[in-house]
């Protein structure tokens, strides 16, 4: 025991170096005034109280909130029905889809992202492709519409894996039972099929919406500096204007944020394996 004690030193050292470590710092600047020093170590809110009673702040909150909620939707609607094809097909062809979904995720974020500025440009593909039915000059470049194209397009991978394996596990002989009681297939998708994998769905919820709601750059380059949601302000604030403790305030906030968003969709997530038959 002590032998497999002792591999989780490295792990700890490297959690307590690159995640508390830092997580320590912005809570220090995030409570304490611009120019503080640790001599000079003085407790304030004050960077909180200008995030709340800034008008401007909570409309690019709320903005950035929808534009997640938007993004996981979409990524649900989408995922799902591809997620539920892939599972219920035969072994090479499963393999074959399963790759079409992971392979873009193997080039980095930041190149399939300046990929989409180059296709929705005026001159891009899109445009020439609208250009050749008669439909000219649509803006895609610098909208919201880019914005959460780039976003369903960078995260829907994730849904689409998390149901998937959700669907993959699932009993099959639990479907068969419904069909011999005389269930049809709509009673046999909304009793059986999907509350068994509400917990992927859950997942996959999570695992679109947290990184969609901090995203910096797919706004910054789909909306040109235009469409600002939060984590943009957050890198303004550390990058640009220089004020650590109100970028560290806001860092803070959205932590919160993100650390309930996870505390709500665990709940709903062990609710949803209890009447599963996972849990008793």
């Amino acid at each position: 025991m002590k032998q497999f004690r002792s591999m989780a030193y490295p792990y700890i050292v490297w959690i307590s170096i690159m995640i508390v470590a830092p997580m320590l710092l912005i809570m220090m600047y995030a409570f304490t005034g611009k120019g503080n020093s640790v001599a000079t170590f003085k407790f304030t809110f004050d960077n909180f109280l200008r995030f709340f009673s800034d008008a401007i702040f909570l409309d690019v909150l709320k903005r950035s909130l929808l534009i997640a909620l938007v993004t996981t939707v979409i990524c649900l609607i989408i995922g799902y029905p591809t997620a539920y094809f892939i599972a219920h097909s035969d072994g090479r062809k499963r393999i074959m889809l399963i790759l079409l979904v992971t392979i873009p995720t193997w080039i980095n974020m930041l190149v399939r992202t300046y990929a989409w500025m180059g296709i929705l440009q005026d001159d891009g593909i899109v445009n020439t492709v609208l250009d050749v039915i008669g439909i000219k000059n649509v803006v895609l470049l610098h909208t919201s519409f880019a914005v959460i194209l780039g976003m369903v397009y960078n995260f829907i991978p994730f849904m689409i894996l998390q149901i998937y394996t959700s669907l993959s596990k699932m009993d099959k002989s639990l479907i068969e039972a419904a069909n011999d009681l005389g269930a049809d297939n709509f009673q046999t998708f909304t009793r059986v099929i999907f509350p068994l994998s509400l917990p992927g769905v859950i997942s996959g919820i999570t695992l679109v919406f947290l990184p969609a709601v901090s995203s910096f750059f797919i706004p910054k380059l789909l909306g040109g500096g235009q469409y600002v949601l939060i984590g943009n302000v957050i890198e303004n604030e550390f990058l640009t204007s220089g004020d650590w403790n109100f970028g560290s305030a806001i860092s803070l906030i959205m932590t919160i944020i993100i650390m309930i968003s996870m505390y709500i969709t665990k709940k709903i997530d062990s609710g949803a394996k209890t009447e599963g038959g996972d849990e008793k």
